[in-house]
């Protein structure tokens, strides 16, 4: 039965890597995509910069939307629709995936009974609907339920976890026609050289050089950089056009990875733009994506020295972020045989939430 807006809708809120949102079921949500976004809409308190009407955290980061339903596919657990939900306008893209908020989504299934975990650990195989592709979350169990606390610590949330290991296949080609949606390893924009790739985000790889950058700065020096950003917006809405996203003037693809020189002791330095405003960390598709260009022959930010299989350590404003990608860089296009990171996630209120009438 779909919710009646004054009765509220039951949801899990829960932190999910370096993101933070509402976990739904699909059954306790409008069947009709406009219904169900104007109900989260008002349940996350957009359009307002503060969300002070709404659960919404005021940024993109904290403004997204699991929902989830038991999976009709054989061998797949759980069926997770990703929704970016706006701040202060009114937009709801399900254009992409979000790794971050995916690290919750098998807990959430084990929470609402519908994955039965035994054990010690539970590994739930997801099927990502934004994107096709397949994910499987393993993480640690004690009587049925999930273990929240643990001593993993991931780089832009404070304190410990109990990990969250993730592990992808199919993500090339997330939104766009392959991992390299343009047909090209480079592509000049506004005589900028770019890599774009879709290897589970559609991302418009550059130095930071190229845009006068150290690839160093702060997040609030890259934040008040207005000029900045409007190049990042100009630059992602052309590469857009040739990755065949057309207009994403209201659209939060594809994102925008700058690289330089690691100097904290991993292998790349990296500002990310969500889609223009930039990330205090880094998204876990947006690095896949990233690093599937570093381990690409000819591609933005080329590393020689990063084969396949490889663990690359992501250094990013609020510390690192470790990728493993299986990339076979042999074949034409390049064959992702798999990618996987390690998240934590945590449970942060289960109950009603109650939209805005």
């Amino acid at each position: 039965m779909n919710p009646v807006a004054d009765q509220g809708v039951p949801c899990i809120w829960m932190r999910g890597g370096t993101s933070k949102g509402g976990y739904f079921r699909a059954v306790d949500l409008p069947a009709d995509p406009p219904a169900r976004d104007d109900l989260l809409l008002r349940i996350m308190g957009t359009p307002d910069p503060r969300q002070i009407d709404g659960m919404g955290g005021a940024t993109s980061l904290t403004s997204k939307v699991a929902i989830v339903s038991p999976s009709q596919r054989s061998g797949v657990d759980v069926d997770y629709l990703f929704l970016q939900l706006g701040v202060d306008q009114p937009t709801v893209s399900d254009k992409q995936n979000c790794g971050n908020i995916l690290a919750g989504v098998g807990q959430f299934a084990v929470e609402t009974g519908m994955v039965t975990a035994t054990g010690d650990s539970a590994s739930v195989r997801i099927h990502l609907i934004n994107s096709g592709s397949l994910a499987t979350a393993s993480f640690p169990i004690r009587d049925g339920l999930p273990v929240y606390n643990g001593d993993t610590t991931i780089d832009g949330v404070p304190g410990a976890a109990a990990p969250v290991v993730l592990s992808f296949t199919d993500t090339a080609g997330s939104a766009t026609e392959g991992l390299f949606p343009t047909g090209r390893l480079r592509d000049s924009i506004d005589g900028i050289d770019v890599t774009c790739v879709d290897n589970g985000m559609p991302v418009v790889v550059a130095t930071a050089t190229s845009f006068g950058l150290t690839g160093y700065e702060a997040h609030a020096e890259l934040a008040a950089d207005t000029a900045l950003l409007d190049r990042v917006d100009r630059l992602r809405r052309k590469a857009a056009q040739l990755m065949g996203l057309g207009d994403v003037s209201q659209s939060s693809i594809p994102k925008t990875v700058l690289l330089a020189s690691a100097r904290d002791g991993g292998r790349v330095c990296t500002r990310s733009f969500i889609p223009v405003q930039p990330h205090t960390s880094i998204g876990v598709f947006a690095a896949i994506s990233a690093v599937t260009a570093m381990m690409t022959p000819g591609a933005v930010g080329h590393d020689p020295t990063a084969g396949r299989p490889q663990r690359i350590d992501v250094e990013h404003p609020s510390g690192h972020l470790l990728v493993d990608i299986d990339l076979d860089t042999t074949v034409t296009p390049p064959l992702v045989r798999s990618a996987g990171v390690v998240r934590t996630a945590r449970k942060l209120f289960a109950g009603t939430a109650f939209p805005r009438i």
